[in-house]
């Protein structure tokens, strides 16, 4: 795909003025699986191939040994900067999990931001994620924060991951009712063997109030790839957690089914994974990461694979 045809396949997100390519690019292994230098290709190759919206937060990578967290946006920053790209890229990242950062009180999500800024090198973060909800505070308080960080042109929209239906309403009535800030977006975790993490009111509420999703985990650790069977050995920090889907009923039927979906269309298995998720309901573009160069094509193909209903009908039953 070149990147003039990947522009017109391009989505608006939400109620923002972002128009994102069709699958948002994971920096969670960006300082941890993938070095700089590896970063730095797989990141030039989703470039070159029309992407332009790439994941991250500040607490990557601070589960490595010998890291303090935000490796991941120093190295997204420094590429940035190296390419003098910033206003091509949508850049997301989140605060409340940073070890120095924990929480959303306000004076924390104003000192996050700011370190964000520093190590991302850039005066504005595109889309600003609270990563976890902290239900101790008000969401009067998070709300508040998170506006004077726009209205101070820190941060251009702001969204939530990892909350409930209740507190997620909550915030955008406080946002609707004061003329604050609003929440364009939200990111849940779903994917084909993890669907009632997000289907049932939150999805309700994020199609009801215009919320655009960006889904994690789309491709479930891994399992989603197709390269975890019966009876192999993968070589991946993920492999334990993928391994467990293997087991269960459902992880072989859905295996069965984007078998017969890939033969189909002649197209890789995890495409067609995200290619299901592309298109439920609310969902603007799936979040997967690659580790190196060769892993990207597939992801990047959800952009021109289209599924028939028929398709969609065997997936959705084969993961129920």
């Amino acid at each position: 795909m070149t990147a003039s045809s990947a522009s017109a396949s391009f989505r608006k997100l939400g109620a923002s003025d972002l128009e994102v390519f069709p699958l948002a690019l994971g920096g969670n292994v960006f300082g941890w699986t993938a070095d700089e230098a590896t970063s730095f290709a797989v990141l030039d190759a989703y470039a070159a191939a029309g992407g332009n919206f790439v994941d991250t937060a500040d607490a990557y990578t601070a589960w490595i040994e010998g890291n303090k967290g935000g490796e991941s946006e120093t190295i997204i920053g420094k590429w940035v900067r190296a390419r003098g790209n910033r206003d091509d890229v949508v850049i997301a990242t989140k605060v409340s999990q940073h070890p120095d950062y924990l929480g959303l009180s306000a004076a924390n999500i104003k000192a996050a931001a700011d370190a964000s800024l520093r190590r991302l090198d850039t005066d504005y973060i595109d889309l600003y994620y609270t990563h976890f909800d902290h239900p101790e505070v008000p969401v009067e308080e998070i709300i508040g924060a998170l506006d004077e960080l726009v209205r101070a042109g820190k941060v251009r929209h702001i969204a939530a991951s990892n909350i409930t239906p209740e507190r997620l309403q909550e915030s955008l009535e406080f946002s609707d009712r004061e003329g604050l800030a609003r929440y364009v977006a939200l990111q849940p975790h779903y994917n084909l063997v993890s669907r009632d993490t997000y289907e049932g009111p939150l999805q309700d509420l994020a199609s009801r109030t215009g919320l655009a999703a960006v889904p994690y985990f789309s491709l479930a650790a891994g399992f989603l790839t197709g390269k975890y069977r019966p009876g192999t050995t993968v070589d991946s920090q993920r492999a334990g957690r993928a391994a467990q889907y293997l087991e269960s009923e459902r992880g072989q039927k859905v295996l069965t089914a984007l078998d017969e979906v890939a033969e189909t269309h002649n197209a890789p298995i995890p495409t067609v994974a995200l290619a299901w998720l592309a298109a439920q309901p609310t969902i603007t573009a799936p979040i997967a990461s690659a580790r190196t160069v060769e892993q990207l094509p597939p992801l990047l193909a959800v952009a021109d694979l289209h599924l028939t209903e028929e398709d969609l009908k065997k997936l959705t039953t084969a993961s129920a």
